[in-house]
């Protein structure tokens, strides 16, 4: 639970996801900040030229119970439940928002998450990552819940560019498959936090076996990372298992994108080679069009 965050703060970083209705209140409070200990909620709604109901789903917003909440944090005491900001865990879905409105507030979350990416993958990293699963002998993929999704993902594309390849989704079996790694394999990790015990633990073992080690995570300081020959950072800071990090496997899921157009371009005639025979083993697995 986040504490000292000054009620302005809590403005400034929830003002975007609040209706315009309630931005007039928050534009409201920053404006007249001295009068606002003596206004009740009707003279201060009525100042703002908006309803009472406004005002108190405008303070909820800002993590207060109500608006005697709010008005005791302007005199400083904030305290226990109301010193909380984050419901969700970054992510700023509230209960007044309306169906028509998620798909924009969707894709915009995925967009500042793409644009993390952007920010902060290093292209030299991302080509020795590509060379280094370009000439591997084995692969093997790690991780757990969220991060499966890139995972698995990544299995389909190395399997269609013709490289050995295994992901299992026990997190058991994948720290077993490590523990069996030798020199001329590589392992590769997702975990958005880096802090996965399971997956740390089979990236640790694989590396201790001898095999090259990559990890694709969140910051380069994550635990992960220590046992990483190379480290894809998608950005985006740290995160809970909930909120924001549902949106992970979007930002991951861009970096195997990456990974897959650098093992092609890294020997372009022998990997759409393979593209092409593995297309023609499954040309006949789709309906003819009419």
């Amino acid at each position: 639970m986040e504490r000292g965050i000054s009620w302005e703060d809590r403005i400034k970083g929830a003002y975007a996801s609040l209706r315009p209705s309630e931005q007039k209140v928050a534009s409201f409070f920053l404006d007249h900040a001295g009068e606002l200990e003596s206004l009740t909620i009707g003279e201060l709604a009525s100042a703002a030229g908006v309803s009472e109901p406004t005002v108190i789903r405008c303070v909820r917003g800002l993590g207060y119970r109500g608006y005697r909440a709010f008005k005791g944090a302007l005199r400083g005491r904030e305290a226990g439940e109301e010193s909380s900001f984050d419901h969700l865990g970054g992510f700023s879905l509230r209960p007044w928002d309306r169906m028509e409105d998620l798909p924009l507030k969707a894709v915009g979350t995925q967009r500042e998450a793409l644009e993390d990416v952007l920010k902060s993958v290093s292209p030299d990293s991302l080509e020795q990552a590509a060379r280094t699963l370009a000439s591997a002998r084995l692969i093997d993929l790690y991780s757990v819940e969220n991060s499966c999704a890139p995972a698995s993902d990544l299995l389909t594309k190395l399997t269609y560019l013709g490289l050995r390849c295994r992901f299992c989704t026990d997190a058991y079996l994948q720290q077993i498959s490590a523990a069996h790694l030798g020199k001329g394999d590589v392992a590769v990790a997702f975990s958005r936090s880096g802090r996965s015990v399971d997956t740390v633990k089979a990236l640790r073992l694989a590396k201790k076996a001898g095999a090259a080690t990559i990890a694709v995570t969140g910051e380069r300081t994550a635990l992960l990372s220590r046992y990483a020959d190379l480290t894809l950072s998608v950005g985006g800071g740290a995160q809970t298992v909930y909120g924001n990090a549902i949106f992970s496997r979007v930002a991951d899921l861009a970096v195997v994108d990456m990974l897959y157009m650098g093992i092609i371009l890294s020997d372009y005639e022998r990997f759409s080679r393979n593209l092409d025979r593995s297309g023609q083993v499954i040309a006949d697995r789709g309906y003819a069009q009419t």
